[in-house]
């Protein structure tokens, strides 16, 4: 995966072999995602690079992800239980996501279209994250270990992901990670982990 912000608008995140191609879909969507960046960047956000696609942070806290597809490009939300959504733009990103949290454009103009919703968005994230506000976590089937409640909220592929797997495969993660006595041991498992929860696979899973 990339590791600099440019190379993401340039070539592309890294993950598959249409990385540095004029397929990628970086390059598909190139003017749109421009003005995505343009927008993101106005606002008092620091831009870098997480999980090989650019993430504006604010205070150390995830605002907003940059992500293209090929049937489409979009802006996803952290946190976003919080977001009041008036302008009903917000789509989940898939049947097991808990909170509509993106923004998906099928067509690039669409992003000037809607600027001034996508500037209101951003800006009540960041009050959120100025004010140190979190939406309240909503009560899993399992117990979760603090450290993969933390990841999940950070990551939104990784949270889809786990979110699909079935009953016996999430609880084989936490089996897994419960059984580590120091929270950087979790943290470096989940790390670990992390290809194959993207994998639908479990802790015990080849």
């Amino acid at each position: 995966m990339i590791t600099r912000i440019d190379d993401y608008f340039a070539k592309g995140c890294g993950r598959c072999e249409r990385f540095g191609t004029a397929e990628c879909s970086t390059q598909v969507w190139k003017r749109g995602l421009a003005e995505l960046r343009r927008i993101c960047g106005d606002e008092d956000v620091v831009e870098t690079v997480k999980w090989g696609h650019p993430c504006f942070v604010r205070n150390g806290r995830n605002i907003a992800l940059i992500g293209a597809f090929r049937g489409d490009f979009r802006l996803s939300f952290f946190n976003a239980a919080l977001l009041k959504d008036p302008d009903g733009v917000l789509e989940k990103q898939g049947p097991n996501t808990r909170h509509p949290d993106m923004i998906r454009f099928t067509g690039e103009a669409q992003v000037v279209e809607l600027e001034p919703v996508i500037r209101a968005y951003l800006r009540e994230a960041i009050g959120y994250a100025d004010a140190g506000i979190k939406p309240p976590k909503a009560r899993p089937e399992l117990e979760l270990p603090d450290e993969l409640s933390d990841a999940l909220d950070t990551d939104p592929a990784l949270a889809e992901a786990f979110d699909k797997l079935t009953p016996g495969r999430k609880r084989s993660y936490v089996i897994n990670l419960t059984s580590a006595k120091k929270p950087e041991t979790r943290v470096a498992r989940i790390a670990k982990f992390r290809d194959k929860i993207l994998a639908g696979k479990g802790a015990l899973d080849r």
